[in-house]
């Protein structure tokens, strides 16, 4: 049965059969029970909507993963090392618990309209998003839209100065700035005192907390921070591609050792390394971010930092879940620890 069918038995338009499924406000309440009253007759379920109406939700969480950065990629999130299991792992555990999972890709700032549809047309009971950047303008809209919203790398600080953790909202990460100090020790440790950093963008919270804790480490080792040991790559394999290319082509003295900030743009680096006729670890070190599969896939296999990937997804699907089915209603962040592995990318000097 379509909606036609409904609008012609209710004696209405197909226009106000949609108003209704979409539960919007400007319909007669007698125009509103009329249809729904068909709908349940008739049992029409249009993507599970009979479930929302009745007041019993979707058994649907919305997962939203944010690329904003990567928007000319003709892979974009699914080549990532890092988006893709997120993405692998909250289907399994939402699966697990008895709900299904619709997921949008963010590209830009206007996509972020995706999660306010999804929310106002009943079409999610919560949502989780995943690389958010420094927009707590649009996670107070998001927020104010009433279904719950689980933030997966994001500033606790800034949701508490905003007044957001009053809400419900939750915020889960990793202990990035601990993992980043360990990977920078450890190059030290090995007797590198030139290191330098393949950054990530600094406006999102693991990027800021990766390159500050970069910085730290090595002013209180008495290290320098060269600014030309520092580039840009954004998170994304290409871009550190070319900057370290361009490091390697300029003639500049080379630091011993990098710090990437993901394991993609370590894999970019090895890339541009092996052009050049360097080796690894023979030539120069090297230590990632994330313990993606393709780190124990690189030759050499490559020393990162673990991110719990699993542990942090299953956490957030069941932190939404309770939300959702309202058996907790505070406020909570959670952060999991990650740990350095140590394999064969590092020499000591």
């Amino acid at each position: 049965m379509r909606s036609e069918d409904i609008a012609k038995l209710a004696g209405v338009s197909r226009s106000t059969v949609s108003r209704v499924i979409n539960n919007y406000p400007n319909v007669p309440p007698e125009t509103r029970e009329k249809v729904l009253k068909v709908i349940q007759q008739h049992h029409y379920q249009p993507n599970t909507y009979a479930r929302a109406l009745a007041g019993k939700g979707t058994n649907t969480i919305g997962l939203f993963v944010v690329s904003t950065a990567d928007k000319f990629s003709t892979h974009r999130i699914y080549q990532n090392n890092y988006f893709a299991p997120f993405v692998e792992s909250v289907v399994d555990t939402a699966n697990s618990l008895g709900y299904y999972v619709l997921i949008h890709t963010l590209y830009t700032l206007e996509d972020y309209q995706k999660v306010k549809q999804a929310c106002l047309q009943k079409r999610i009971d919560g949502g989780i998003l995943v690389g958010t950047r420094k927009e707590v303008d649009v996670i107070r809209e998001l927020v104010g839209l009433e279904a719950p919203i689980v933030l997966i790398d994001y500033d606790i600080g800034e949701i508490i100065a905003s007044r957001l953790d009053k809400s419900n909202v939750s915020v889960i990460n990793s202990k990035d700035y601990d993992g980043a100090a360990e990977a920078v020790d450890y190059l030290i440790s090995l007797g590198h005192r030139k290191i330098g950093m393949i950054n990530g963008s600094v406006n999102t919270f693991s990027g800021a907390e990766r390159f500050k804790a970069y910085e730290s480490v090595l002013q209180r080792n008495g290290l320098s921070v060269e600014k030309g040991y520092i580039l840009n790559g954004d998170f994304l394999k290409q871009n550190a591609y070319h900057e370290v290319r361009g490091l390697l082509a300029s003639g500049q003295e080379l630091p011993t050792a990098f710090f990437a900030a993901n394991d993609d743009m370590a894999a970019a680096a090895y890339e541009a390394f092996k052009e050049f006729g360097l080796s690894i670890p023979e030539d120069i070190s090297i230590v990632g971010f994330d313990d993606g599969p393709i780190a124990a896939q690189l030759v050499p296999k490559l020393t990162t930092v673990r991110v719990p990937i699993y542990d942090m997804s299953k956490e957030a699907v069941q932190k939404v879940v309770a939300l959702c089915e309202q058996t907790v209603t505070a406020f909570s962040t959670v952060s999991f620890p990650a740990p350095l592995v140590v394999r064969d990318s590092c020499r000591e000097l």
